[in-house]
């Protein structure tokens, strides 16, 4: 016997799977420009705060 299809459900699993290699991708990107910065000897500073001028 055939088994109905569950379209929902199978769409719903698909952008779930998706998701998580959408959210895998970006994790290893984010490392690996972490490898890289820390490469460059370079911390996580804001570079606007040096260039404000001082507040009096």
């Amino acid at each position: 016997m055939v088994r109905k299809p569950n379209y929902r459900f199978e769409r719903f699993e698909r952008e779930k799977s998706k998701a998580a290699k959408k959210a895998a991708r970006l994790e290893a990107k984010r490392e690996k420009a972490a490898e890289k910065k820390a490469a460059l000897g370079e911390t996580d500073t804001d570079v606007t705060k040096d260039d404000a001028p001082p507040v009096d």
